[in-house]
This record gives C-alpha cells, structure tokens and sequence, in this order.
C-alpha cells in the first residue's frame, strides 16, 4: 500500500504538480480577521486583476485604532502640490529621525 499526496487548487480544486501553484496571502478581506494562504495555480492568478498604481497607507489615529487605506496614486499625489519632494524629505519608519547623531553627548 502506498500512500499519495496530491496539491489542489483551493480556487477551482484542479490538482496539480507543485511546481504549477503560487502561494496566495490574502491580507484583508471582510470575512477574515487575519491573514489567510491560498495555494493557486498560475493560470488562476489571472482572475486577480491589478487595479493599477496604488499608494498603501497606513494610518493610525490619536485614539489608538490602526487602518490600512489604499488610494491611487494620483489620488494621494494630489494632497499637495509637491507630494514627490515631501515623501523624499519625509523621516523613515526604522532608524533615528533624521538630523540626529549617535554619541556619547561630549
């Protein structure tokens, strides 16, 4: 007796060799509350449009709640007039804020 594994697509339950499946994270989604992993065969990701350029923001409000907000890049560009020169200038998310030296203050 032997015992066989086999890979099925949890879009369309085709099966396939593993080298024919990508690997799908949905992040987001009304019924989640968390990350979920889809195995998908390639032809499959067609049915995935990309809705084009998109500007992925991450906002957290004064009373503590976190959001993520996507918006299209010419959307978000027009927040000001010089959105490219403001988001070069702007601090990072890891490290020190700009301008300050590591030392021991003498």
């Amino acid at each position: 007796m032997a015992i066989v594994s086999r890979k099925v697509s949890d879009l369309s339950g085709k099966d396939a060799p593993d080298n024919e499946f990508a690997s799908v994270v949905v992040r987001q989604h009304p019924d989640i509350d968390q990350p979920k992993a889809l195995d998908v065969l390639v032809p499959e990701l067609e049915s995935f449009k990309d809705i084009g350029d998109l500007v992925i923001l991450e906002v957290r409000t004064p009373d503590g709640h976190t959001r993520d907000i996507y918006v299209k890049v010419a959307d978000f560009n027009k927040a000001a007039p010089n959105m490219g020169e403001i988001l070069r200038n702007a601090r990072g998310t890891r490290g020190r804020v700009p301008g300050t030296r590591v030392g021991n203050g003498g």
